[in-house]
This record gives C-alpha cells, sequence and structure tokens, in this order.
C-alpha cells in the first residue's frame, strides 16, 4: 500500500511545503509544535484541504488541485488517530469500533469486530466504557476503530503523547507490527526523537517543510 504525498497549503505568514511517499512502511513526521506536522495529517484525511499538489494512495487519486479532485474523508481508506483518541465517550468500546464497521450483513458485521477485539487484545473489555480503560486500552480501542473503516492508511498524531512508556511502546509496537504483517501504511507524528526513531523512516519538520531524511 503506497501513498504518495506533494502538497502546499498557505495559513497567513505560514507555508506548509510537505513531499513525501510511504510504501508499507512506518513513517515518522519529527519536530516541535506548530511546525506543519498535524495540517499535513489533516490535508491526507481530507479535514483540511491543500492550496495545492497531489495526494495519491496506492494508485486512487485523493487529491489533485489540477484535475480538481478532493475526496470526502469518508472515501480516503485513511484512518486518524487524534492524540486524545476521540472515543465517544456514551459508548463501550466494542461499540465504538462497531459503529465504524459500515459494510457486510449484521453478522458479519459481529465476525468482524470479534477480530478486531482479537487483533487488539482486547477481550474483556468489550463492554466497558472510555473513561473504565486505561490510556492504552483507549488508544488500542481508537486503532480499531480506525481500522474496521477499511483504512489502508493510519495517519497517528502524537498517539504516545498521553501514555506512560510502557503502554507507548504498547501502541508503536502495534503500529509496526500492522505494517510488517497487514502491509499498512502509517504515518507517526511527534515531537520525541525516541518515538520518530522506531519508524523505518524518519523526516524532520521545521517551519513547514520537510528537511533531511534521517
Amino acid at each position: 500500500m503506497a501513498l504518495y504525498v506533494d502538497i502546499e497549503k498557505k495559513l497567513g505568514s505560514f507555508h506548509l511545503r510537505a513531499k513525501f511517499e510511504v510504501d508499507g512502511e512506518t513513517l515518522a513526521l519529527l519536530g516541535a509544535s506548530g511546525c506543519g506536522k498535524s495540517m499535513t495529517l489533516k490535508c491526507i484525511a481530507g479535514i483540511e484541504k491543500p492550496d495545492r499538489g497531489q495526494i495519491i494512495l496506492d494508485g486512487e487519486t485523493l487529491f489533485d488541485s489540477e484535475k480538481h479532485i478532493d475526496l470526502p474523508p469518508q472515501k480516503r481508506r485513511v484512518g486518524y488517530l487524534f492524540q486524545q483518541y476521540a472515543l465517544f465517550p456514551s459508548m463501550t468500546a466494542e461499540q465504538n469500533i462497531l459503529c465504524c464497521i459500515r459494510s457486510g450483513t449484521r453478522a458479519e458485521k459481529r465476525r468482524a469486530l470479534a477480530e478486531a477485539v482479537r487483533m487488539f487484545r482486547l477481550e474483556g473489555f468489550e463492554k466497558k466504557l472510555p473513561a473504565q480503560l486505561s490510556g492504552g486500552q483507549q488508544q488500542r480501542v481508537a486503532i480499531a476503530r480506525a481500522l474496521a473503516s477499511d483504512a489502508k492508511v493510519i495517519l497517528a498524531d502524537e498517539p504516545t503523547g498521553n501514555l506512560d512508556t510502557e503502554n507507548g511502546k504498547v501502541v508503536i509496537d502495534l503500529l509496526k507490527k500492522l505494517v510488517k504483517d497487514e502491509n499498512y501504511c502509517v504515518i507517526v507524528v511527534t515531537h520525541d526523537p525516541g518515538i520518530a526513531a522506531q519508524a523505518d523512516v524518519v523526516y524532520k519538520m521545521q517551519d513547514g517543510r520537510l528537511a533531511v531524511e534521517c
């Protein structure tokens, strides 16, 4: 699964220029707050619209400014992991996952849910509300929910920012396993060089620009 990104976006005096390609691997965007990392993810996901450029996922154009193509987020097969998890607080873990399984019969959806629970080691926590889960468990639910929407690319915005070291490592290892075993592309945004170093490819971002590859 290959993702090609070549975009520009201006916000006042800030000018984002991001060009890279990730193909069945984990890519980290490393930089301080405000350098354009999260904006890059939002443009890929379709939450923000670039001023110019292209975003292509496995041969399918998600965005092309010249051809006036701009697919809505729900059609991009991109899963977005917010730093605060963004789980529905009044829904159980399994309900949070199930709400994003949109295709198939009821029985097929339940089988897909069971597989997600198994894959993300959530057995015994299916009926728990987010407030009853640890930070690491909430993040695993969030990843399972993102993949349940038929995502092929995972965009992780500071995925370990609210976790302790042990749970942070579990989440990063899980994302890397998805890349290795399932051929997903994962883009991790982080300000932590230690987290970035665990990715296959690392780019430093400063003032909206990607610096030399690490």
